[in-house]
């Protein structure tokens, strides 16, 4: 047990490199994560964004934070597809016979869905930045910025580590990440709350995106963030360890 622990992050290290090989020999799904996003920004961009008030000269600037966490919902169905699989034909069974740490495996998943998500990200925001975005953030502000997308994937990828482990069939598995999608589409992410019937605007306003959306957004554009950003990192971390706790208690269960 002490040798398991003491090469505890070497065995993550390894298994987060398989599963980034599995990724690179098969760059359809980065792409695939990508191309939806960047569609959409354009879409509002060039073809609604006119007719969209946001108070902004550049609904670019305005539109981003959304894309980026419609990026990272969109790339969560294929963790769970990913995990699923590997369980199903048995690849879990071989790595534990090996003397390695039991949940090693599992944690080169949730890492992998970091590093995936972060890759589909800085694309969006090239792709931003050629349409024009400008941010006026600093170094601590686009810190920020990445440590809340940072705690906002890891969040939904343990919701998709649940639904992996839970699932009885691949489709169950990958079902997730439509309900995750609706999130930012009713949120603050494309036009302001003020604009809203009552009743969706108090759901909107209490949600988790839009306060994620809205801090991420002051952040980029150098505006103060006010309580959003405390509201922000609870819902991330909160929402984290509760779905890490029931993670591990369901892949405790499974093997």
């Amino acid at each position: 047990m002490e040798v398991i622990k003491k090469h505890f992050f070497s065995d993550i290290s390894v298994m987060l490199g398989r599963s980034m090989r599995h990724i690179f020999r098969s760059m359809d799904t980065i792409i695939t994560v990508t191309i939806m996003p960047i569609a959409m920004m354009l879409l509002f961009v060039y073809v609604l964004g006119g007719a969209i008030q946001t108070g902004t000269d550049n609904y670019v600037n305005y539109l981003l934070p959304g894309i980026m966490l419609i990026s990272i919902a969109n790339g969560i169905g294929y963790v769970s597809f990913r995990l699923f699989t590997d369980l199903q034909q048995g690849i879990f069974d071989r790595f534990h016979s090996m003397p390695i740490a039991r949940s090693a495996p599992l944690w080169g998943h949730v890492l992998t869905s970091l590093v995936s998500n972060a890759i589909s990200v800085v694309v969006i925001i090239l792709v931003a930045l050629i349409m024009g975005f400008h941010s006026s953030a600093g170094v601590l502000s686009w810190l920020a910025v990445v440590c809340i997308l940072a705690l906002f994937t890891l969040a939904l990828t343990w919701i998709a580590v649940i639904a992996a482990l839970s699932a009885k069939s691949v489709d169950g598995a990958s079902v997730v990440a439509y309900p995750l999608h609706l999130l930012p589409l009713i949120s603050s992410a494309f036009v302001p709350t003020k604009s809203m019937p009552s009743a969706v605007r108090a759901f909107t306003e209490n949600q988790p995106v839009t306060s994620i959306v809205e801090t991420i957004r002051a952040l980029l554009l150098g505006q103060p963030v006010g309580n959003d950003i405390w509201i922000a990192l609870a819902w991330c971390v909160g929402i984290m360890l509760v779905a890490y706790f029931f993670a591990m208690r369901t892949y405790k269960k499974r093997l």
